[in-house]
């Protein structure tokens, strides 16, 4: 199964963000323990390091993000994408961006993120990091 997963789920993961790390912790085991395969945009790892920097010593947050980029897959944000999601129904262009991003990657599963109501016209299922763990589960135990 591929998840392309919002920068919001590095940032519970990485940060611990309380109440969501449990969820982004459960799906990034899944990852590491390859159940699952994770891709995101570059630019969420981009946008992961300004917020995480405010908060974490730059040493940590550089070697936290070297750690997830051995489990995650990137896809890389070009001029199509940007163009695409300039051009796009999308209302927020960022996830626009993401949403165009997710739609590089083969035999995708869906899209995970907490911001459900910024991906509600995306044509690519997304999951809630609750719900795709309860969907995970199902299917690895099918």
């Amino acid at each position: 199964m591929n998840f392309f997963i919002d920068t919001n789920l590095i940032l519970d993961f990485l940060s611990e963000r309380k109440p969501f790390a449990e969820n982004a912790n459960q799906i990034f085991n899944l990852a590491y323990n390859k159940h699952i395969f994770l891709y995101t945009s570059s630019q969420s790892v981009l946008t992961s390091h300004y917020i995480l920097k405010k908060a974490f010593a730059e040493e940590k947050v550089r070697k936290s993000l070297s750690e997830i980029l051995e489990i995650i897959k990137i896809i890389s944000v070009d001029k199509i994408i940007l163009q695409k999601g300039l051009k796009s129904i999308h209302k927020d262009y960022e996830d626009a961006v993401q949403i165009f991003c997710a739609h590089k990657t083969e035999n995708l599963t869906g899209i995970i993120t907490r911001d459900m109501k910024d991906f509600s016209t995306s044509e690519i299922s997304v999951f809630a990091p609750d719900e795709a763990i309860i969907y995970i589960n199902k299917k690895l135990k099918s």
